[in-house]
């Protein structure tokens, strides 16, 4: 009996597709660094999500902060997300 090879062909050509994209993905991003100061400013954040408008600039803060455990004294995980965000127009 022959081996069906039409489904696996498409398979393996849709996850090499994403293995490729996913290669190049990673030789055109840039190594960043760690800046302590914005490390400090998001962690001086307070939680939820606040906006602030000024004249020509507006700022928005979010912050989510959450343990996870898996039972009682379980294993756990602590979710700490952070965001700042500045939109600016600027009249050139």
């Amino acid at each position: 009996m022959p081996l069906p090879l039409a489904p696996i062909a498409g398979i393996a050509l849709r996850y090499g597709t994403v293995a490729l994209a996913t290669y190049a993905m990673t030789r055109k991003v840039a190594i960043g660094r760690r800046d302590q100061r914005a490390e400090d400013a998001m962690d001086d954040l307070d939680e939820g999500l606040s906006v602030r408008r000024e004249p020509g600039q507006t700022n928005t803060t979010a912050k989510f902060h959450r343990t996870i455990r898996l039972g009682e004294n379980g294993p756990g995980v602590e979710i700490d997300i952070s965001a700042l965000g500045r939109f600016s127009i600027r009249k050139l």
